[in-house]
């Protein structure tokens, strides 16, 4: 069959029951791809256009960006700021208000990202993202005046990152 006779069709599952599916397929050791939703990891990750490879998290650090349960299915994948003892503090790279949650709760380890429709997978181990990471979580004090620019102004100009 040719490409130009498929029709492809988007499935909306609700969150309360698509991420207890994710947890359970990652506690059983499955690599689950997952397309992101919401503009909390902006500017790099955008909502509807990327997908993220999660892992069942065997190890965690400050600065890896994780699938956590921050209460009752309500689930988040955003940037690991501080690990003290049991207590992670967690920040969506587009976001400046931060979230907590016990180490027990993060469910998933983010491998790596598909970007921008691409089929080539840009790994948290690479140096693109490690760099990229080091620059955002140093830009932590004014990230609120670049997000600001960057909606405001080059998402308008030339569209997203």
């Amino acid at each position: 069959m040719s490409k130009q006779n498929i029709e492809r069709e988007d499935l909306h599952i609700p969150n309360g029951l698509f991420f207890p599916e994710v947890v359970r397929l990652l506690k059983e050791g499955y690599s689950v791809t997952i397309p992101l939703k919401g503009y909390s990891m902006r500017p790099f990750l955008e909502s509807g256009r990327d997908k993220a490879i999660l892992k069942k998290p065997s190890s965690i650090s400050v600065g890896e960006p994780v699938l956590c349960e921050i209460f009752p299915n309500h689930f988040v994948l955003h940037r690991i700021i501080s690990i003290q003892g049991d207590d992670i503090t967690l920040l969506g790279d587009g976001n400046i208000i931060t979230e907590t949650c016990k180490r027990d709760n993060v469910v998933g380890a983010v491998v790596g990202f598909y970007r921008k429709g691409r089929e080539s997978l840009d790994k948290t181990t690479g140096r693109k993202w490690k760099i990229y990471s080091a620059l955002w979580m140093f830009f932590r004090p004014i990230r609120r005046y670049l997000l600001g620019i960057y909606s405001h102004v080059w998402i308008p100009l030339f569209g997203t990152i």
